[in-house]
């Protein structure tokens, strides 16, 4: 059965989108035009692709299906001709990212500036969540996680920081209420903010080392934050006096200088690898992310 190219990645669009509106806004197609569109590919197909209402447009199981085969098929088209047009000379394009909230905030801010002053004409994307997804089938070109994080087929490239920490800290009125933990199993004894990852579990054990001795230690707390999404909160409770924290040093940096956070058992904090831009070794790769691999490797 023909499909129309075009019809087909209306169609993507405006799933990944979640409604003709926003789709229309991203691709600079009206959503009249995308909606016919979809209309002609669902009576080709004889089945509905997406689920409407007022309030959001879903795909159907089939779309979900059709969806999960033509992503990667219409990326490698997309970097096709992306590294044809790069023979016009300046790449140009949409660079999308999928990153963890704390890739999005404490290592891309001092990349991309110079990135996009670097390449005027590519246009850049960021998807920051702490799923771990398929970046080709979410569309995105790369992915920014940690080591443990990465699957074995993939090229990753170091980008940011190489070593990084974790910081814990409290208030000072806190401390001075409750005490200033000497040894990482004196936080049993104390009122921790605690994380939750995405997937349900919680972020812990905290982990501790020193001189070659590695210590984990269960916190307790009444205050648990979602990982990413809400570790801002958790901040503010420590600084308003709730609990301790146990962020990426880098977080916590700006509110230990200025002395609103206490620095505790920071001869204890370790260190681990930084994170790493990861892409699919089995595409060609488009000549955005090429500009952005060989940018981050000058900024080393």
């Amino acid at each position: 059965m023909n499909a129309d190219l075009g019809d087909l990645h209306a169609f993507v669009v405006v799933a990944r989108a979640g409604g003709f509106r926003d789709a229309a806004r991203k691709t600079d197609i009206s959503a009249s035009t995308l909606s016919e569109a979809v209309r002609r590919l669902e009576a080709r197909l004889g089945m509905r692709l997406l689920h409407r209402t007022t309030r959001s447009v879903t795909p159907t199981e089939a779309g979900e299906l059709l969806m999960a085969r033509l992503s990667p098929a219409l990326n490698e088209v997309e970097a096709a001709l992306e590294v044809v047009d790069q023979l016009r000379g300046f790449p140009s394009g949409t660079l999308r990212l999928n990153v963890p909230v704390s890739a999005a905030r404490l290592t891309l801010p001092s990349i991309l500036p110079g990135f996009m002053e670097a390449y005027p004409s590519i246009r850049v994307e960021i998807d920051a969540e702490d799923h771990l997804i398929d970046v080709l089938a979410s569309g995105s070109d790369a992915g920014i996680r940690y080591e443990d994080k990465l699957e074995q087929d993939m090229i990753a490239v170091p980008i940011g920081p190489r070593i990084q920490r974790f910081a814990t800290a409290a208030a000072p009125a806190y401390l001075d209420r409750h005490g200033r933990p000497e040894h990482p199993r004196d936080l049993l004894d104390h009122a921790c903010i605690v994380g939750r990852y995405v997937t349900g579990t919680l972020a812990s054990p905290w982990e501790f080392a020193r001189d070659g001795e590695l210590l984990r230690v269960e916190p307790k707390g009444r205050l648990i934050v979602r990982v990413g999404g809400a570790s801002d909160l958790g901040v503010d409770a420590a600084l308003n006096g709730i609990g301790i924290v146990h962020l990426f040093e880098d977080w916590l940096k700006p509110f230990i200088e200025s002395g609103r956070l206490e620095p505790v058992l920071s001869d204890w904090w370790q260190s681990f690898p930084g994170p790493y831009l990861y892409y699919s070794g089995a595409r060609l790769v488009p000549p955005t992310l090429r500009a952005f691999i060989d940018y981050i490797k000058t900024t080393r």
